[in-house]
């Protein structure tokens, strides 16, 4: 008898040492996994909505492998779970960063021209400038927009009627950019209605952008926003108000940073 319980406790045991070790390769695993998108994220700030999405779902899967390994009661099925999760995981990074290396050799061949051009300057400054400012564009995201009804007593409602909106209200997240130095930046929204203008007036500061790639185009509104360098800025926020109606139909907004575009959303009014 004395035998049979030793015998179940050695099985017990061994149990346990095999679920802590699956769990501390796993560990090791994912640690390198994260390492390596952390590098992968922080070194590449160029915009691309196919980064922006990989991005988001790499840091879902990492908050399930994470959730997984803080629970010390893990069963040895929910382990091999986040070993496939893992797995899944190393893939995605390794399309991250085949995508990045196509920015960049799209990148290159800019640079490239731009040196035949001014081969008698410092080749190496100018590179590094490039390279800075095209690192510091900021990338938007949950982008929203509010239509706002305003009562007699002060109080806010949302509404889709057009002709109860008395706002409409732009919220949106600016993601965190550890290039980017820290300071006020101009965000330039253009609200763009169902025919295709841009609302514009002149109470609302509305005024013409320069692109980057040398167009010029009108904005509705121009934010300033304060960044901390490395920081996400949570739900900005700007107004547009404007006499009269507003027209049934789609509204566009269109958001962008540097010149470049970096982000849209979209709201109807029936």
């Amino acid at each position: 008898m004395a035998e049979d319980n030793d015998l179940a406790m050695k099985q017990k045991q061994q149990q346990i040492d095999s679920v802590k070790t699956d769990r501390a390769s796993l560990q090791s695993d994912f640690d390198a996994a994260s390492a390596k998108i952390d590098q992968l994220t922080t070194q590449n700030a160029k915009m691309d909505s196919a980064l922006q999405g990989d991005k988001e779902a790499m840091s879902k899967l990492r908050n399930q492998i994470s959730a997984v390994l803080h629970n010390d009661k893990a069963t040895k099925e929910e382990l091999k779970q986040a070993r496939e999760m893992i797995n899944t995981l190393n893939d995605k990074s390794k399309q991250y960063e085949a995508r990045i290396a196509e920015l960049e050799k799209e990148n290159t061949v800019l640079t490239g021209q731009n040196k035949t051009l001014a081969k008698e300057r410092d080749s190496t400054a100018t590179q590094n400038a490039a390279i800075k400012k095209v690192g510091s564009v900021l990338t938007c995201s949950n982008i929203r927009m509010e239509p706002i009804h305003l009562r007699k007593n002060g109080k806010e409602k949302e509404t889709t009627k057009a002709k109860k909106v008395d706002v409409l209200r732009i919220m949106f997240d600016i993601d965190e950019n550890r290039i980017a130095e820290s300071g006020t930046k101009q965000i330039y929204l253009r609200i763009i209605a169902e025919d295709g203008n841009t609302m514009t007036s002149p109470a609302n500061g509305s005024g013409m952008l320069n692109t980057m790639k040398g167009d010029q185009m009108s904005f509705s509104l121009v934010k300033s926003v304060p960044l901390t360098q490395g920081q996400p800025l949570k739900n900005v926020m700007a107004d547009w108000k404007q006499d009269g109606d507003y027209a049934k139909g789609a509204y566009t907004i269109e958001i962008y940073s540097e010149g470049y575009k970096v982000g849209s959303g979209s709201v109807t009014l029936r």
